[in-house]
């Protein structure tokens, strides 16, 4: 019974022996493995110079970038931050036209004074309201006899004029306005389109009856 509990006993201090030895040389080896490392990352003097000077250079770009974003929001803010408002306001303009046509086809108030007065009152306030938005960087597009810009203006409708080359704007249905270099809102136009030779037209039609 001695020597069985002798041999358990000697059994389990070379155990913990052998894990005693396994621990010290896995922390062997992880001390080597952490040494190697940091003897990777050991840079010479130079070396550290050049990498806080690529530091130093990424961060002034960074910095300068976000200068220029803030400068040009602030700008935008500047020259566009009433871009809601302006277009808002251009309805008044609407409005004088409108009621100017409606008072100039009125049987009643035709070729009376009453009308000529409030037509003249009328145009005051309109060239008022257009040099308030001028000074405002508000700018009407002249549109008239020029071609069609989709990018200016929106073609309404197609009206018969031999005198102008197709696409040429010939009537302006609603005024067009800048603000600065962006478009406010565009200008609805008439365009020029070539007269249709009817001739022409009624044998196209009499052809496809014909089929």
């Amino acid at each position: 019974m001695e020597k069985e509990e002798n041999l358990k006993e000697d059994n389990i201090k070379s155990e913990s022996l052998n894990e005693n030895n396994d621990a010290d040389k896995q922390s062997d080896g992880q001390q080597e493995k952490q040494k190697g490392v940091e003897e990777k990352k050991e840079l010479s003097p130079e070396e550290k110079i050049k990498e806080l000077e690529d530091k130093l250079a990424r961060t002034f770009a960074e910095m300068e970038n976000q200068r220029r974003r803030f400068e040009k929001e602030k700008d935008d803010a500047f020259d566009y931050g009433g871009f809601a408002f302006a277009k808002e306001a251009l309805n008044l303009i609407d409005n004088l036209v409108r009621s100017k046509l409606i008072l100039e086809s009125d049987e009643a108030l035709k070729d009376t004074e009453a009308l000529k007065k409030t037509l003249e009152h009328f145009d005051i306030i309109n060239k008022d309201l257009i040099s308030i938005f001028i000074k405002n960087n508000i700018k009407p597009i002249d549109c008239l006899n020029k071609k069609l810009d989709p990018n200016l203006h929106q073609a309404m409708m197609e009206i018969e004029d031999d005198q102008k080359e197709p696409g040429t704007i010939v009537q302006e249905v609603q005024k067009g306005f800048m603000i600065k270099d962006r478009l406010l809102r565009p200008s609805l136009v008439g365009v020029s389109k070539k007269t249709e030779n009817k001739e022409d037209k009624s044998e196209e039609n009499k052809e496809n009856l014909d089929k």
